[in-house]
């Protein structure tokens, strides 16, 4: 992309009239609001990705609170009562 806006400067300077002069300044807006666009998706783009690890790991912590809550509902074992009296084994 730098290469075309040298290309249009370049052309700009060979062309000396008032409508060159203008399209040359059009087409110079033009690729410096495309680089800002471009750098705003990046940027975007890397935040997503940050906040979707981040849900991730929030996800498994959340997963291990549900199965902490499950095993805190379960009714307990009953424990084994030992027998009275004599046992052979």
């Amino acid at each position: 992309m730098a290469l075309i806006c040298q290309d249009v400067a370049m052309l700009s300077g060979v062309l000396n009239s008032e409508r060159a002069v203008q399209v040359n300044i059009a087409i110079m807006r033009v690729f410096v609001k495309l680089r800002e666009i471009l750098l705003t998706h990046k940027e975007l783009a890397h935040e997503l990705s940050e906040l979707e690890r981040k849900i991730e790991k929030h996800d498994v912590d959340i997963q291990s609170i549900f199965e902490a809550i499950r095993q805190l509902m379960a009714p307990p074992p009953e424990p084994q009562r030992r027998r009275i009296g004599f046992h052979s084994e």
